[in-house]
């Protein structure tokens, strides 16, 4: 049995207009809010974890409903068309009303631009579970992993394609001298890429015929099914394996507090503290990218060697490493940081690969594989309750300390992750090194 390629990759094509959007939310949506309307750090970060709170409700809400839709298309692609068509309205909405605040300040603009914003975020969530749950639909339970590793990559090529863009649209030397940006075009470009993406989803996806073959080749492997009922006919973890998943949804958590700190933001940061604008930021991001996606396959290859667990420690560590070192860099040579800026963030995304190639794998090796889906919601809940709480906490910190204050917050973090996967005792079974996309399939979605 092998995972079928193409198929996979279309299913999951929908993810990489979400990774592309989400890129664009971290980075510009600080600057509109603190250029453009004059919000303080600290309200910043609340508008920033909203996207968050609003899906630790919606996500399992249109998961669950999708669940339970049938129509010729499927059960997922309707909620793919109906929330890309309302977000990519939305998104051009956006750019528009923080051009008009700019000319002529209003309250009503204002509360126009927040209204519009949270119509977008609600139209984000109607598609991203079943988006999400469209691979594991159509691909066999024992190549689910290596399917994850596909859409992963396609999120991956989502965040790349912005930050391109974003780069040679808003160099520092268009962006630094000026009183307002117009990010519309940008906007545009993401709400054109839904559009085109969905658009050859719509017309290459089966997902019916596909979700029933692979219906078919579940039922004629009953042994896949490795639930084990209690008396009330519940599956239930022993306390130690429990005890072990409790501190690895910690520490998912801890790591997220660091890297949503810094995706939220870096882009305010490099402006206040090293006088440059969103170019510079979203270069760093994209080389972040590069080294995470070069490492992807030589962290499988680590992983089948010393453990997924050893992975993530090191990763962890490496991880806190570059963020106390990105603090001297910036506050120390401002001057000729570029370089060892663009070192320091490749190096960010080698050690957020050895943590992420792992830390799913190691949560839904711990469950049977009735429970995959739940035990994945719980790593999301994990990393989403972080994103809530992150903007706001370092917002405020910020705020009243400083923005010097962000990579040591985020180093603190992460080093607080290595501490919690120390006792981590399961999980951590260790897979065949692999060749070609294989080794990729332990990414976290």
């Amino acid at each position: 049995m092998k995972l079928n390629y193409k198929r996979t990759l279309l299913s999951g094509m929908a993810f990489l207009v979400i990774m592309a959007f989400w890129q664009m939310y971290d980075n510009v949506l600080p600057l509109m809010l603190r250029s453009t309307f004059h919000l303080n750090e600290t309200l910043i970060g609340v508008i920033m974890a909203s996207d968050n709170i609003l899906a630790l409700f919606l996500l399992p809400l249109f998961g669950k409903l999708s669940d339970h839709t049938h129509t010729r298309i499927g059960k997922r692609m309707p909620y793919i068309l109906f929330g890309t068509g309302l977000a990519i309205i939305f998104t051009n909405i956006l750019p528009i009303l923080d051009n008009s605040y700019y000319a002529s300040a209003g309250n009503l603009k204002m509360v126009s631009f927040i209204v519009t914003l949270g119509l977008l975020l609600i139209a984000m969530a109607v598609f991203r579970s079943p988006a999400v749950a469209l691979m594991p639909d159509v691909t066999p339970k024992p190549l689910r992993s290596q399917g994850n590793a596909v859409v992963n990559l396609m999120g991956a090529l989502g965040g790349i394609i912005y930050l391109i863009f974003s780069a040679l649209m808003y160099p520092e030397s268009k962006t630094k001298a000026a009183e307002h940006v117009n990010y519309q075009p940008l906007f545009i470009f993401i709400a054109s890429l839904m559009f085109v993406v969905i658009g050859i989803m719509f017309l290459t996806v089966r997902e019916p015929k596909w979700s029933k073959e692979n219906s078919e080749i579940e039922k004629a492997h009953p042994e896949w099914d490795l639930t084990e009922k209690t008396k009330d006919k519940r599956s239930r973890l022993p306390k130690p394996v429990l005890r072990s998943m409790i501190f690895l949804l910690m520490s998912v958590a801890l790591w997220y507090f660091a890297y949503n700190a810094l995706t939220t933001w870096f882009t305010s940061y490099v402006d206040i503290v090293m006088d440059k604008q969103l170019g510079f930021a979203s270069t760093c991001f994209l080389v972040t990218n590069v080294g995470a996606i070069l490492f992807f396959i030589p962290a499988g290859i680590i992983a089948s060697k010393i453990g997924r667990k050893k992975s993530i420690l090191t990763g962890t560590l490496i991880f806190s490493s570059c963020f106390l070192a990105a603090f001297f860099i910036t506050t120390s040579a401002k001057e000729n940081a570029i370089i060892p800026m663009y070192i320091d963030f490749f190096i960010v995304g080698v050690s957020w690969a050895l943590i992420n190639v792992n830390s799913l794998p190691m949560a839904v090796e711990m469950c049977n594989g009735a429970d995959t889906g739940k035990f994945t919601g719980y790593y999301y809940a994990a990393s989403m309750s972080a994103q809530v709480v992150t903007p706001v906490l370092a917002g405020f910190l910020l705020r009243y300390i400083g923005y010097k204050i962000l990579f040591p917050y985020a180093a603190v973090f992460a080093f607080l992750s290595f501490t919690t996967m120390l006792f981590v005792r399961h999980g951590d079974n260790r897979v065949a090194a692999v060749k070609n996309l294989n080794a990729f399939e332990d990414m976290d979605l």
